[in-house]
């Protein structure tokens, strides 16, 4: 090697030295590119140069330039990197338009970062085998700043997304115990939309609500009569994913036309139960994947307080109607007798277990004079309030006709049409009655559809079936009959409701009548309190624990 030769590897090698502590002194990207750049045209003294980068979309774009002007730059060609290979042709085109000597890719540890593009030279001198060389070696120095800068800018970035993220979920903490607190939906919406609006600079909103015939705008800064149109005709209470921009300009553009920017559905169990609509932002700024999901989760929380707002309000009806209903049903529990009267020549008892808080299962006992007594049992059709009421009003209708001195069939029709006017054949009730007389020891009675009685006599079973049809269906077309039946000493007569015999057990099974009958043949020398307390005990074990389905009413008369 000559002096000549050695002098200008030494300045070549000084001047690597130099470019490689000036462009490791930064990891600000523009500075290292431009230094690269520069440090290129001034050894070469060339007339334009260009360093493109592939972005994290792996797309190329220019990052930074000498000798070009803003407007020749807008022909720089799309080229997407795929698996390491890009369309070299069109860039090809690109310096054979722009008189670009050549262009050198710059390589860092991950793979292909972008190419460095070199004009011609001043002189009109092409590049040497050495020059080409030397650049390569300048492009591989500047490499290692580059790939610094490059991680530096993303370590930046996910820090910002991380503080960002940070004062996300600080700011979710405080509004989680702000909706907590609230219970109104008015006042939910205004804290949502006051979030929304302080955190990223949003003049025109609007909610709106799912309910079973649309979407309920609840409140608008957009023209309220136009969103109205728009989303009645667009069916968007279906969306359940974010809608952008560029979504909204293509799928609906209605909204977009009035300036809807950004949809957010609010969800709860994935199921969107209102919509947020955004329109642009004061700072111009698009909305970031931050900025969504932040929307989201606090659409998310809004939903999820008048939900709980919704709950505690139903909570609330229900503990006022569960009080209301108990009040009723100790109305009702009074409404049936609690003393029973002294009776020579009969003992009786009887018992009612109501399926709900209130039933429709109803008997009384009334002493008429010294020597008659008067008894019925009834069961209305349903369960529950109505079922309640109109044993009330049967109640109140039998305590008014057993003073009037009435046949008891002649007074039995009076009552069917009495309430046949009140349920206008919406309900029915199957009811049995009779008069005791305590001097003769004989029962007058008439049956009006009820589950017939059981008279037990020397160990064999009567049925009392004699009377007409039940109370409520049809004004009374023909007289109801009756029957007068001479009662003897330890005669037993039972009476009883449709929840005793359709009692079920877990695998659905009835007690029925039949299991009734077997039961009650040996209890008949127990009073009539025992026979009842058995019977009661033989149902239960017999349901083995199911729910009761229907109101339970027993009556017992034993002759003395």
């Amino acid at each position: 090697m000559d002096n000549l030769d050695f002098n200008v590897a030494q300045r070549n090698l000084s001047a690597l030295v130099d470019f490689g502590k000036l462009v490791n002194s930064s990891l600000d990207l523009r500075s290292i590119l431009n230094n690269l750049l520069l440090t290129c045209m001034g050894k070469f003294h060339t007339t334009r140069g260009i360093v493109a980068l592939f972005d994290e979309n792996n797309e190329l774009s220019v990052k930074a330039s000498k000798g070009f002007t803003e407007d020749s730059l807008h022909d720089f060609p799309p080229v997407k990197l795929i698996k390491q290979k890009y369309d070299t042709q069109k860039l090809i085109d690109f310096r054979e338009k722009h008189k670009l000597e050549f262009g050198l890719e710059l390589n860092i540890s991950q793979g292909l970062a972008g190419i460095v593009f070199l004009g011609e030279r001043i002189s009109k001198r092409e590049y040497s085998q050495d020059d080409r060389d030397f650049i390569t070696t300048i492009i591989n120095v500047a490499a290692t700043a580059i790939e610094n800068s490059l991680m530096f800018n993303r370590l930046k970035a996910a820090n910002r997304n991380l503080d960002s993220k940070v004062s996300m979920l600080s700011s979710l903490f405080e509004l989680s115990k702000e909706f907590g607190g609230i219970l109104e939906t008015q006042r939910v919406m205004k804290l949502l939309m006051y979030s929304v609006i302080g955190q990223l600079l949003v003049s025109k909103y609007a909610i709106a609500m799912c309910e079973k015939n649309g979407l309920n705008i609840i409140e608008s800064k957009f023209p309220k009569a136009l969103i109205n149109e728009a989303v009645t005709t667009l069916g968007i209470s279906s969306i359940s994913s974010p809608l952008r921009k560029d979504e909204i300009l293509t799928e609906y553009k209605e909204l977009f036309s009035i300036g809807i920017e950004l949809i957010i559905p609010m969800q709860m169990h994935g199921e969107t139960k209102g919509i947020i609509f955004l329109g642009s932002r004061s700072n111009k700024e698009d909305y970031s994947d931050i900025d969504i999901e932040f929307i989201y989760s606090i659409g998310s929380l809004a939903i999820i307080s008048i939900e709980n707002a919704k709950l505690f309000k139903e909570t609330l009806e229900k503990q006022r109607m569960e009080e209301d209903l108990e009040i009723a049903r100790t109305i009702q529990k009074n409404l049936l007798p609690k003393i029973f009267p002294k009776l020579k020549s009969f003992e009786l008892s009887a018992l009612n277990i109501s399926s709900k808080q209130v039933g429709g299962d109803y008997y009384d006992i009334i002493k008429l004079d010294s020597n008659h007594c008067l008894f019925a049992v009834g069961d209305v059709s349903g369960k529950g309030v109505p079922a309640s009421l109109l044993m009330a009003n049967l109640q109140a209708i039998l305590k008014t006709i057993s003073k009037s001195g009435m046949e008891l069939n002649e007074a039995t029709g009076i009552i069917n049409d009495l309430v046949t006017e009140n349920t206008m054949g919406e309900n029915f009730i199957t009811f049995f009655w009779g008069i005791l007389n305590d001097l003769k020891k004989t029962l007058l009675y008439v049956n009006a559809g009820h589950n017939p009685p059981l008279l037990i006599r020397d160990g064999q079973i009567r049925k009392l079936t004699k009377g007409g049809m039940i109370l409520g269906v049809l004004k009374t077309l023909e007289p109801y009959k009756y029957e007068e039946i001479q009662l003897q000493e330890n005669d037993v007569l039972i009476l009883f409701t449709d929840g005793v015999t359709e009692a079920l057990n877990k695998k659905m099974e009835e007690f029925t009548d039949e299991r009734l009958e077997n039961t009650v043949l040996s209890l008949c020398t127990r009073s009539p309190k025992e026979i009842i307390n058995d019977i009661i005990a033989s149902v239960k074990t017999f349901v083995e624990g199911a729910t009761q389905s229907d109101d339970i009413t027993l009556m017992v008369v034993k002759v003395k």
